[in-house]
């Protein structure tokens, strides 16, 4: 379930409110554009400024809008245990397949806290699981022997999501799951170095801008295909760089904003990108032909 490419979709704003007519709109152009799966409400989906209310209304309209035809990842994690299963409770009553559960972040638990806390959400759902570990934002790492613990106690931790920016961390990961296990890049620019040791795909913001060019690369990749894959990355790398030029989902708004395609909104304590950011990603999206 867990190989391929699946966009960390943006939720798209207006005046202050979810926009579901753009959202609904950028889940279609990710169907068209090939894509595995779509992640809604994770980081890129700026989940920590959603309500509840607003956080399952934006899976029940991914779900909607996905109608089957590609899988659903519902970003139901947090850093309370009992919000994380709520969450993934209700994301589950909404047609969710899977959740994504990222690493509490802040109040730093230690690796038995992990392993509790994974293995109590775990145990809370049918959903599939994939871990999220991204320390840069979180605090932590999910270990290796966690995660070896998680995947043998808990049949539905099934994937994680890998951000820690090592490629001797997914070889590490890779040596001690069993196969059936997959790992996904949690960053555009490492996805294909993450490949070449053993992960299946990424979760992809610049899929969001770029869906069937990032689904080709990895695909190409999986098929055998490495020259077309490298060639692919080298032409898509500065889309990859130059959409972390500020914090995320920031310039990716804002690229999809020069698209046309949402207004580039975004939550406070967010702000816009500077002027200086913005023309560098404008830049790119003409670099690329996206962009007049």
């Amino acid at each position: 379930m867990f190989t391929g490419t699946f966009t960390a979709i943006v939720t798209p704003f207006r005046q202050g409110q979810v926009d579901e007519a753009a959202l609904t709109r950028l889940i279609r152009a990710q169907i068209k554009g090939g894509v595995t799966g779509i992640v809604p409400v994770g980081t890129t989906g700026e989940s920590p400024t959603l309500d509840y209310d607003e956080h399952i209304r934006v899976i029940e309209l991914a779900v909607k809008v996905a109608a089957g035809r590609i899988p659903v990842i519902a970003g139901t994690g947090g850093n309370s245990t009992r919000e994380a299963i709520y969450l993934t409770q209700r994301a589950e009553a909404a047609g969710a397949d899977a959740s994504l559960q990222v690493a509490p972040y802040y109040n730093k638990p230690s690796q038995e806290g992990l392993y509790e806390h994974y293995k109590a959400v775990a145990q809370s759902t049918r959903l599939p699981l994939m871990l999220y570990s991204v320390p840069g934002r979180c605090g932590i790492e999910i270990g290796v022997e966690t995660v070896v613990r998680l995947a043998a106690d808990c049949p539905t931790i099934v994937s994680i999501k890998e951000a820690g920016g090592s490629c001797d961390r997914v070889s590490q990961l890779r040596a001690a799951l069993p196969p059936r296990f997959t790992i996904l890049s949690g960053d555009d620019s490492l996805t294909l170095p993450f490949l070449s040791v053993g992960a299946s795909g990424v979760v992809s913001v610049a899929s969001n801008i770029a869906p069937r060019a990032v689904t080709h690369m990895v695909s190409r990749f999986l098929a055998g295909d490495l020259r077309g894959a490298r060639r692919l990355h080298a032409k898509l790398y500065p889309l990859f760089k130059n959409l972390f030029i500020e914090s995320n989902p920031v310039p990716v708004k804002a690229a999809l904003g020069l698209l046309g395609q949402i207004d580039p909104e975004v939550r406070l304590p967010l702000v816009g990108p500077s002027a200086k950011s913005k023309e560098v990603i404008a830049q790119t999206l003409r670099d690329l032909g996206m962009l007049a």
